[in-house]
């Protein structure tokens, strides 16, 4: 009698989403969360001045410590996210926002502002910049990385998107006050969500990274994380692609939510658009952002990132120098059109940059872009300052917006040289 053999049994590929995907979508909603924090200076900025009789410059100035606090914190933040895990690391910086915004809500003095927005809210949103959207990516995929990145690029945005309008019309029907608790609420709530779905690495759930052919084990803790931090800036201040683009990044944080974040609702309203409608205008840029980041992540796995780069800046440019005609004309058609085009380009930098980094640090790309953020972000907090400054001192923001459009001119350049002495990932 004849045996037959029986046939292997097949692999069967679960339909279930791998659980990256997941990660990733909890990681969007704290990103969601600490991008509505970001733009919320803008909106205090005329209630403060009028209400409490605080000056610009004060205002601004805690403005400027969040941002350069946004950015100073993400190097160390994505080293410590390798030593004490991602989650230990987002449950602290949303409860540091929450706490912030709490203590905002009931504060009588301009250094207050400073206290607890520019420093407690600052250190809290910079543990969830791109570096923390960088360090997910890392442990959790191995393809579609750049689609992931542009998408959780496009999630600070979504932040405006979503919390701006309805903070802007909270405001002007019951004070500053509600709307700066529900959004402290809104964090603790989220750092809830985040201890109860988010994890470190894909062998904690026992399931291998998107996109890798077998489970790969989780890595022992990095000890000495500061040092480590600080070890790879050393390195990176003796390399000529880093310094490139630091400078590059730093126009692009003037151009972008260092003038946008803190002087676009002031800047509207000198052109007589009220807060809400101004706001409104953020928001839609907001969405053309997040378009714009996954589009741009997407391009950057095709297409050479410094020619994009390049080209985003030069677009920016533009962009900018039209704008005093557009907020002329009000809330129609040039002013869409503006929001359109400048939001398509907005974030769209990040990606190209992330990949630039790894290109250029490898291992330590993460950390590297850390401090290129740094520079980011330094670059955000004196253009909110100093832009501020000028509309006191000009009484407009024409200049500030063609001195910007220059600047942005400078960085495309830059863009293109960046990458010249950099070495492929791996």
């Amino acid at each position: 009698m004849d045996q037959q053999t029986a046939p292997a049994p097949r692999a069967v590929r679960s339909r279930r989403p791998h659980r990256a995907w997941g990660i990733a979508a909890v990681a969007g909603v704290a990103i969601v969360t600490a991008g509505a924090f970001t733009t919320v200076p803008g909106l205090l900025a005329t209630p403060l001045h009028e209400g409490q009789g605080w000056e610009r410059g004060q205002i601004a100035l805690a403005s400027a410590v969040n941002m350069v606090l946004f950015g100073l914190t993400a190097p160390f933040a994505a080293a410590a996210m390798d030593r004490y895990g991602i989650r230990r690391v987002v449950l602290a910086a949303l409860s540091l926002v929450g706490v912030g915004a709490l203590l905002t809500s009931v504060m009588t003095e301009p250094w207050q502002l400073t206290l607890y927005w520019g420093l407690l809210i600052g250190l809290g949103t910079g543990c969830l910049t791109m570096t923390f959207a960088a360090s997910v990516t890392a442990h959790w995929f191995v393809r579609r990385r750049g689609l992931v990145t542009g998408g959780l690029s496009a999630s600070s945005h979504l932040g405006q998107l979503l919390f701006l309008p309805l903070l802007a019309w909270s405001m002007d029907r019951f004070g500053w006050q509600p709307p700066v608790v529900t959004l402290a609420l809104v964090a603790l709530t989220v750092a809830g969500l985040a201890a109860l779905l988010l994890r470190d690495h894909p062998a904690d759930v026992g399931v291998a990274p998107y996109g890798a052919p077998r489970p790969v084990p989780r890595p022992a803790p990095a000890s000495g994380s500061a040092r480590r931090t600080l070890r790879v800036l050393r390195g990176a201040l003796r390399s000529g692609p880093f310094w490139l683009l630091a400078g590059m990044y730093a126009i692009c944080g003037a151009s972008t939510n260092g003038i946008m974040w803190s002087n676009w609702v002031p800047a509207a309203h000198d052109h007589g658009m009220g807060a809400t409608v101004a706001s409104s205008m953020l928001s839609l840029i907001g969405i053309f952002s997040a378009l714009g980041a996954i589009a741009a992540g997407w391009l950057t796995d095709r297409f050479d990132p410094r020619r994009l780069l390049a080209v985003f800046f030069a677009v920016r440019a533009l962009t900018l120098l039209a704008l005093p005609m557009a907020l002329e004309a009000g809330a129609g058609p040039s002013m869409i059109l503006f929001t359109v085009v400048y939001g398509l380009v907005d974030v769209a930098t990040v990606p190209p940059v992330i990949v630039l980094a790894n290109r250029c640090f490898g291992v330590d790309g993460p950390i590297a872009f850390g401090w290129v953020s740094t520079a980011h972000q330094l670059g955000a907090g004196a253009s909110a300052f100093l832009a501020a400054t000028a509309r006191e001192l000009l009484g407009g923001y024409d200049l500030v917006w063609i001195a910007l459009a220059a600047a942005c001119l400078i960085a495309a350049p830059l863009a293109l040289a960046t990458a010249s002495g950099a070495r492929s990932p791996g």
